[in-house]
C-alpha cells in the first residue's frame, strides 16, 4: 500500500504544480516567477540631482543604485535613452546630521545621518512613454485620483555611527545611501493588484 500511497501524493502533487509558458512554476500559490515585469529588459539611470549643499552624494547614490539593479533584478542599465525600456531619475532633497549623544567635554559620541531623495521610474517604451511604474497602482494606497500626474516616490536612508566603536561620519553616509539604493530597487518588483472590496448586496 505504500507505494501506491507515494504514487498518489506525486500524482497530486504534480497535478498541484503548473508549469507556465515562461518556464517557471507554480506550487500552492507559491511561484518561481521573480517579482518583476519580464517586458522590461533596460534602464537607463543617468547621475542623480543634488538639490542640498552635501555634494557628491548623488554620484554615490547613483553608483549604489546601478550596483543594486545589476546584482538584483533581471533588468540591464544601458548608457543611454535611446537603447532603454525605462528610465529612473531622482534628486536628493534633504540631508541632516543629528547629534544623539556626546561626551562631557562636548565630543560627538553617537550620531545620525538622514537622506531623502525624490525618485520617478518611467516608461520609454512606444505607446508608454511618460507612464510612471514607480507610482503606487491605481486604486491602491497613496495613488493619485484618476487624470492627476504622479508624484515621485520619496525615499529616505538613515545611517548611525559610534565614534567609539571606531565609527564615522562618512560610514554613516555611505550605509543611509545604501539603504536607499535597497529601497529604490525594492520599489521596482511588481505586486499583485489589490482585491476590490464587494459591495454588499442589499437584503430582501
Amino acid at each position: 500500500m505504500r507505494p501506491l500511497a507515494l504514487s498518489l501524493l506525486i500524482a497530486t502533487v504534480a497535478l498541484q504544480a503548473g508549469c507556465g509558458w515562461d518556464g517557471h512554476f507554480s506550487l500552492f500559490g507559491y511561484s518561481t516567477r521573480p517579482n518583476y515585469d519580464l517586458t522590461i529588459k533596460t534602464v537607463y539611470v543617468p547621475i542623480f540631482k543634488n538639490d542640498t549643499f552635501y555634494k557628491w552624494k548623488e554620484e554615490d547614490l547613483t553608483r549604489y543604485v546601478i550596483r543594486e539593479i545589476e546584482s538584483k533584478t533581471p533588468y540591464k542599465v544601458v548608457s543611454s535613452p535611446m537603447h532603454a525600456d525605462t528610465e529612473l531619475i531622482g534628486k536628493i532633497k534633504f540631508v541632516q546630521k543629528q547629534l544623539i549623544n556626546q561626551n562631557q567635554v562636548g565630543e560627538v559620541r553617537q550620531a545620525q545621518v538622514i537622506i531623502t531623495a525624490e525618485i520617478l521610474w518611467r516608461d520609454l517604451r512606444p505607446g508608454k512613454v511618460g507612464d510612471v511604474l514607480s507610482a503606487p497602482r491605481q486604486g491602491g494606497p497613496g495613488a493619485p485620483p484618476p487624470g492627476m500626474p504622479a508624484p515621485p516616490t520619496l525615499v529616505t536612508g538613515i545611517g548611525q555611527f559610534e565614534t567609539e566603536l571606531g565609527g564615522s561620519i562618512t560610514q554613516a553616509e555611505a550605509d543611509a545611501l545604501n539603504r536607499m539604493a535597497v529601497q529604490i530597487v525594492s520599489m521596482m518588483e511588481v505586486w499583485p493588484a489589490p482585491t476590490p472590496t464587494p459591495l454588499p448586496v442589499p437584503g430582501p
